[in-house]
């Protein structure tokens, strides 16, 4: 299996990201969907790893596909070391970094796990983005 970056899309209104998703999950014939939370120093969660879970766990429902979490904790360092492109903000560090993490969910997990597709409420989904999938113990 080959881990190929692809250029990054950007971000809009959920429909519209979904509607793309689908086509490239489609098309690449994608199996789980492996989200990488910004954790700290320490492994411990960020506010934003909070916002990537719970919006992993809305793409993960509406793709209808497992879900893994990853620590990317210096992902971007990484990959702007391992392909010169510190600094670079054409996309193509967000890329290798997400490359990156796939790399490292293919070689060590863990295993994607059904995201629960119960319908979406205010408050219901926060609850499920935190027990979905424990968060991954820092590299």
């Amino acid at each position: 299996m080959t881990v190929t970056p692809l250029n990054p899309l950007k971000r809009g209104v959920f429909r519209d990201d979904l509607l793309q998703l689908k086509r490239l999950c489609a098309e690449r014939r994608v199996e789980a969907l492996v989200v990488g939370l910004p954790l700290d120093d320490l492994g411990n969660p960020t506010v934003q790893a909070q916002h990537c879970q719970r919006y992993g766990v809305r793409l993960a429902r509406a793709l209808s596909l497992p879900m893994a979490l990853v620590n990317e904790h210096s992902s971007s360092w990484a990959a702007g070391e391992r392909h010169q492109l510190h600094g670079d903000r054409s996309g193509r560090l967000d890329s290798a970094a997400a490359a990156l993490l796939l790399e490292q969910w293919l070689a060590d997990g863990p295993e994607a796990q059904p995201v629960q597709m119960a319908p979406e409420s205010h408050g219901e989904m926060d609850a499920d983005a935190r027990s979905c999938i424990s968060t991954p113990p820092a590299p």
